[in-house]
């Protein structure tokens, strides 16, 4: 394969194009103060840390779900609001709070310039478990398509996400690249589906002794466009 035959680049969101927790965090604590001033019996029973076991409690109880990261914030979110005599229902305006801060995002210096570039030879797709939503982001009209654990049905690992990628751009499993953080979820995930992937990097971490090396580990997006750019896709 050359670098001219991929014709699709999937990429992941979270600690790829952009630092995920400190955005989760500043979600997580505006909810927690709308919560103090709408239902504060519930707010000062709980923290960020007893929410977050409740959550995964539900998940638990709900394994078919909880690939759906909104679902499973809202879904708690109702349970405790009715198991502290709220309406239920305000779960949906805690969503929206949620929402919000949760697609505040700040993409790294590197990310849009790469994309614009990358937009310009390949269809671009995004791929997440969570719940950013690019079109909200400052990354809005950067990608040609996104796509996310709750509208594949799965989460990555699960091939399922990947699959909807190549399905929507029509292409074969050989003619796509994957970019992402995550050794297993990223990069052994769509090896496994016939993909090629890089891993991104961005803090210098080891790369796991049990897994095969990925075809090429980038620091940023901009090593990645001059790779291909360069006719080194043989992947």
């Amino acid at each position: 394969m050359t670098a001219t035959t991929i014709r699709l680049l999937t990429i992941d969101l979270d600690d790829t194009l952009w630092p995920c927790a400190p955005v989760i965090r500043a979600a997580e604590d505006a909810v927690l103060a709308w919560l103090a001033a709408v239902a504060p019996r519930l707010a000062a029973a709980h923290d960020h840390e007893s929410l977050r076991r409740h959550r995964r409690a539900l998940m638990a109880r709900h394994p078919h779900l909880a690939h759906d990261l909104s679902w499973v914030r809202r879904a708690a979110l109702a349970e405790l609001l009715d198991e502290f005599g709220y309406p239920a229902d305000l779960a949906n305006d805690g969503m929206v709070v949620f929402s919000e801060y949760r697609n505040k995002v700040e993409p790294y210096e590197d990310v849009a310039p790469a994309l614009h570039a990358l937009a310009m030879q390949y269809r671009l797709v995004s791929m997440t478990n969570g719940n950013a939503d690019v079109a909200r982001s400052p990354l809005v009209g950067l990608f040609h398509h996104s796509l996310t654990a709750a509208e594949a049905g799965a989460a990555k690992p699960h091939p399922a996400i990947f699959r909807r990628a190549l399905e929507w751009a029509g292409v074969r499993a050989e003619q796509a690249l994957h970019v992402g953080d995550d050794p297993e979820l990223d990069v052994a995930a769509a090896r496994r589906c016939g993909m090629a992937a890089v891993w991104v990097n961005r803090g210098h971490r080891a790369w796991p002794a049990a897994l095969e090396p990925p075809a090429l580990t980038v620091t940023d997006l901009h090593q990645l466009r001059h790779w291909l750019a360069r006719g080194k896709g043989a992947l």
